[in-house]
């Protein structure tokens, strides 16, 4: 008679799966909650304590850490020697195991848990079991989620059952367990973090969970999925709700992702147009509306089809004005009952309702895969407030204002280095990305201005390492410039402010974006 031992937290799927085995003449163990279950629904089995001759003990943390449980797992049916020995020790063969583990990652997530909550769910004897069947898998069969039951029933009772189901479910089961401790082990190294500076960490575990397959890549050719980190707070694009719409694609997810994270980082009301991971088009304003018109204009034609993000709800005049341009993507906080009906029109236009802040990065750090291995930094979240940047020249004017001179700055945070950032009245005027040059980004950002490149401030994401850039701008009625400095030319990049008439800032901080 073969032998079942099942002991799983989530009931889903449990009588189907026991009234399934004791049809097909299996016996059936099971532990506490589990076996009430069954008992309940008057199906046979025999408690685990009853079969080993050991009670529980110490509030049920130890029931089947037993030689008779881990030898009827672990001993080889195919050794002569491991069959004389479990007979003579009077160890019978358990030839499947049904475990499903205590929700620890479901406990860290919710608000408020306490450390000794969130200790009592470290499982220990599921995680026991589900690796002695998983070494043992030639013989034993491991069942690790209810998703397995059914097609695991349809096989047994076809008589189909085999190695390879058998070797395909041990692999299931080390991944749980796998992803079970580094949940675990982050949430200890946080836990210890906490009001600490500790740095990156020493052994970084990625343990993601698929939230959502999408159907390719940056390009077709590519296979792509979204993954998310259970145990973690639901923030950022996991926490997005879709409320209209096609599926979001792979470069849809990206480009979401950078639109909202500079869009959350003005205190202000803003809007932000992103095209293939660039801003194209920020706008500040007293409120949505003033916000999206200043966003749009910086740069109307490389808008057309773009992603677009608020920090504030989105009403019926936004959307109205919005409807007369294909978008692919909006996000904001919350949008109005007409707002969405205004949207509805255009069925394939995504609409995307954000929760009031957006994370720099997934629990702070930037993780980037390369040839043979990751890139791990902290996100750049850092900004030198206006009053410690540094005048290294002065024009004849006025003092720029401090909030062009700021949303310069932020901008260029956000764009592909090299970056230069033309602003004006509260809104970008022109946005040079990418080049390996930083003059040639200069003279993309001023032909994207035009006209109104006379009297914009000029955000830099890093120095200039000669003073053309600096030279060109100026020659384009540029009025100020922000930088971090640090240039073995600054001294000349001064001297060319000074002799031009053009404010120069440093800030000390640099911004590449790579």
């Amino acid at each position: 008679m073969p032998t079942a031992l099942i002991s799983v937290y989530d009931k889903e799927g449990l009588l189907p799966l026991a009234k399934g085995l004791l049809a097909q003449g299996w016996r059936l163990l099971a532990t506490g909650g589990t076996l009430r279950a069954l008992q309940e629904a008057k199906l046979e089995a025999q408690e685990v304590a009853a079969y080993t001759g050991a009670p529980e003990c110490f509030d049920g943390r130890v029931k089947t850490l037993h030689p008779r449980i881990h030898g009827g797992l672990l001993f080889r049916r195919d050794l002569p020697e491991h069959v004389a020995d479990a007979k003579a020790q009077g160890i019978d063969p358990i030839d499947l195991v049904v475990i499903n583990l205590y929700p620890f990652e479901a406990t860290i997530a919710r608000e408020g848990t306490t450390p000794a909550e969130a200790i009592e769910q470290i499982d220990i004897g599921g995680p026991s079991m589900i690796r002695s069947a998983s070494k043992n898998h030639a013989s034993v069969t491991v069942l690790t989620s209810p998703d397995q039951y059914g097609p695991f029933l349809e096989k047994l009772q076809a008589g189909a059952w085999g190695l390879e189901d058998r070797r395909r479910c041990a692999l299931e089961a080390f991944r749980r367990t796998a992803a079970y401790d580094a949940a675990i082990s982050g949430w200890m190294e946080r836990e210890l973090a906490q009001g600490k500076s500790t740095g990156l960490p020493h052994h970084l575990c990625l343990n993601l969970v698929q939230k959502q397959g999408l159907r390719y890549g940056e390009n077709p050719h590519q296979p792509a999925a979204f993954y998310t980190e259970p145990g973690r707070t639901v923030e950022g694009m996991a926490a997005c709700q879709q409320l209209q719409g096609k599926e979001l694609s792979f470069n849809n997810l990206l480009d979401a992702d950078a639109c909202a994270k500079l869009v959350w980082q003005f205190p202000a009301p803003a809007c932000v147009i992103v095209k293939h991971n660039n801003p194209c088009g920020v706008g500040q304003g007293p409120h949505a509306l003033e916000a999206f018109m200043r966003a749009q204009a910086g740069d109307p034609v490389s808008a057309f089809g773009g992603i677009v993000a608020f920090n504030r709800p989105v009403g019926v005049e936004v959307a109205r004005i919005m409807a007369q341009t294909f978008w692919e993507v909006i996000l904001a906080p919350a949008f109005t009952g007409e707002a969405l009906e205004v949207f509805a029109a255009k069925k394939q236009l995504r609409i995307l309702q954000t929760q009031d802040h957006w994370p720099q990065a997934a629990e702070g750090m930037d993780a980037r895969s390369i040839g043979g291995g990751y890139l791990v930094q902290h996100a750049d979240d850092g900004f030198v407030p206006f009053e410690q940047w540094e005048v290294k020249a002065s024009g004849p004017g006025a003092k720029p204002r401090s909030e062009d001179l700021m949303l310069a700055q932020r901008v260029a945070k956000a764009v592909k280095s090299n970056a230069i950032v033309l602003v004006k009245d509260g809104a970008t005027v022109g946005i040079g990305a990418g080049q390996m040059s930083r003059v040639d980004s200069v003279e993309i950002a001023c032909r994207k201005a035009g006209t109104r490149s006379r009297g914009a401030v000029l955000g830099s994401d890093a120095f200039f390492p000669f003073a053309d850039g600096l030279e060109l701008a100026a020659s384009h009625g540029v009025t100020a410039l922000v930088e971090p400095g640090g240039s073995l030319r600054d001294n000349e990049v001064i001297a060319a402010a000074q002799k031009l008439g053009v404010w120069l800032f440093f800030t000390g901080m640099r911004h590449f974006r790579h």
